[in-house]
């Protein structure tokens, strides 16, 4: 039973972890991306998309579809549904300099209902009995396991047993972070966070790194939504299925105090926190509910102690949320 929990536990992180890393970038920058939910939602249904028309172009037969293209085709449709949300995003708020929050409010709905639109509609066209579709073919091409991991027991199903987006947000999360620690890019895109009107003044390109940040933690966000629809779901599309994980990724932001390799940790917590409602159901359902609302009451705690604490190094950028004007510089 432990066995089966840390696993599920690491199964239910990843979409957070991808989810948290992209708004993490987006933050870097200054940007508070309440759109989050909306993108990793975008993001999953326009992986879907690219599914669907591929496996009804190889005839839905699983031996006619090549592995590599399996994957990359939902892969590609996923980053440009992601990042054109982004480029919505960027461009309400670093070019015209909309209210931040307000945009990432209305990238969500808009997220949501771009997705559940698509999704409606591809419902309609394999006339489906129940109110979902199902990629399972594609699902199998995403959720290959080393073949030795069975051989490992504990092991093998702890750590070698998931899909490889599980190991490339793992990856991501660690390159994020030595990117913004250890590289001049990095230096640069916290100084465009902290204090844009000093990094412009000293020739950095504010609203090119904005742009940039904001489109890649787009693309990363939208790869969980993708991750939990090929692997957590098995392939199955249902609108509205998603659930309230887009915001809890954004409270983990918080709770790993802005820093991608300890998303990975936080990402893991709160998977286990989601996780251990399967366990109680015993308890009946007002328990279920109050072990539903952990990952947030941590996050609330998290967020009183820093407050408490108050060193800089675990404080959100100084700009987050405010808009640049070159001409007040």
């Amino acid at each position: 039973m432990i066995v089966e929990f840390i696993s599920r536990a690491i199964l239910l992180s990843i979409p957070l972890l991808y989810g948290s890393v992209g708004e993490i970038l987006t933050e870097k920058s200054g940007h508070l991306n309440l759109g989050i939910p909306g993108i990793m939602y975008s993001g999953a249904i326009g992986g879907v998309i690219g599914a669907f028309l591929y496996e009804n172009a190889c005839g839905n037969d699983l031996a006619n579809m090549n592995p590599f293209l399996a994957i990359l085709i939902p892969l590609i449709c996923s980053i440009l549904f992601s990042v054109f949300m982004g480029l919505i995003y960027s461009f309400m708020t670093v070019t015209l300099r909309a209210n931040q929050n307000v945009t990432g409010l209305a990238i969500t709905t808009f997220g949501i209902g771009l997705g559940n639109f698509f999704g409606g509609s591809l419902i309609k066209l394999v006339d489906s009995d129940l109110p979902s579709i199902a990629l399972t073919k594609t699902s199998k091409f995403f959720k290959a396991e080393l073949p030795f991991a069975d051989d490992l027991g504990w092991f093998g199903e702890i750590f070698l047993s998931h899909d490889f987006l599980a190991y490339l947000a793992i990856a991501i999360a660690l390159a994020a972070s030595f990117v913004l620690s250890k590289t001049r890019i990095g230096l640069n895109l916290r100084s465009v966070g902290e204090n844009p009107a000093t990094a412009d003044a000293a020739g950095i390109n504010v609203t090119r790194y904005k742009y940039l940040a904001t489109c890649i933690g787009s693309a990363v966000a939208g790869l969980g939504g993708l991750q939990y629809v090929m692997a957590y779901a098995d392939g199955v599309w249902s609108n509205n299925a998603f659930g309230d994980r887009g915001w809890m990724a954004i409270a983990l932001v918080i709770f790993a105090l802005w820093k991608p390799s300890m998303a990975i940790v936080g990402s893991f917590l709160f998977g286990a926190l989601c996780n251990a409602n399967n366990y109680v159901q015993g308890l009946g359902a007002e328990t279920q509910e109050l072990f539903k609302m952990l990952p947030y009451v941590v996050t609330i705690v998290v967020l009183i102690i820093t407050s408490m604490r108050k060193k800089r190094e675990h404080q959100p950028p100084e700009s987050l949320g405010l808009p640049y004007f070159r001409e007040e510089r």
